[in-house]
């Protein structure tokens, strides 16, 4: 096994494994490596959909697939395989979030425990477009200058739950645009990883999020002044998608988003997501 880190401070490729056939010895190293990194890419896996739920569950209980924009839910029989592609059959998307660009965000954070992990198997690409960009929220919070640091101690953020990283509506959810109404649940600001041990932000994403006893207008300042400090490629990695590429983050120390593609182009992802243990815990 060969643990190579990427761009960004965040990521690492990891080459000479075939997940299907590691045996505990190197499961644990790969762990080890996904602890260090938050991100790990392993290319030229051969995954059918029982082999990725496999390999998913030797890091924990896995979620079943969110109710999708369609009304679809998951790969038949595969309840936990969640379809990410902008293909249409018959008039109906066999997956979710389409062709556009998703903002930056942390998988369903608005949750009171989150998933701790995220994989994601690449089926079918995309010539241009498409990539997905990865940043670590531990070097967010390294980023902070000591004065905005010491405002955000003990601050508690809403994570809204009213829209997923498309922008689509979630289903049975009423939109608002008033943050401390809209349906979520409020996370420490500043966060200590459980199995890192390391000081991190965790902000989900921008929409709708409000940090709990502030004023709207305190609150937009703060979070506006956070997320500049977020968006930059400095602390970022942007993965190039292949087919059989298998990728897979820490949910709780990382954020991610996608750039989009061109509609006529197809992509076919299948996702499982690691069921959180606990609520994020303040550092």
């Amino acid at each position: 096994m060969e643990v190579q880190p990427t761009s960004g401070g965040v990521g690492a490729e990891v080459r000479g494994v075939d997940v299907r056939h590691l045996d505990d010895a190197g499961f644990a190293a790969l762990r080890a490596a996904w602890i260090d990194h938050a991100v790990l890419l392993l290319r030229g896996q051969t995954l059918t959909d029982a082999d990725l739920i496999e390999f998913s569950r030797r890091f924990g209980d896995l979620d079943e697939a969110p109710v999708q924009e369609s009304g679809q839910r998951f790969v038949p029989g595969h309840p936990e395989i969640y379809v990410v592609s902008n293909v249409v059959v018959n008039g109906t998307p066999i997956g979710s979030l389409g062709a556009g660009e998703a903002v930056w965000h942390t998988d369903m954070s608005y949750l009171p425990s989150p998933p701790m992990a995220s994989l994601l198997y690449a089926l079918e690409v995309p010539p241009e477009g498409g990539d997905t960009w990865f940043c670590s929220m531990y070097a967010a919070l390294d980023r902070l200058p000591p004065d905005l640091r010491r405002r955000l101690a003990g601050l508690r953020v809403k994570h809204d739950g009213t829209y997923n990283s498309g922008g689509y509506v979630r289903q049975g959810v009423t939109p608002t645009d008033d943050p401390r109404t809209a349906p979520g649940t409020l996370h420490p600001l500043i966060c200590r990883h459980p199995e890192s041990g390391r000081e991190m932000l965790y902000l989900g994403r921008r929409r709708n999020a409000w940090l709990e006893g502030l004023d709207r207008p305190e609150s937009e300042a703060l979070l506006d002044a956070l997320w500049a400090l977020v968006e930059t490629q400095e602390i970022a990695w942007r993965h190039r998608w292949r087919v059989s590429d298998l990728v897979l983050w820490d949910n709780r120390c990382t954020m991610h988003r996608r750039d989009a593609f061109d509609a006529a182009s197809r992509r076919v992802m299948h996702r499982t997501q690691v069921k959180g243990a606990a609520p994020p815990a303040a550092a």
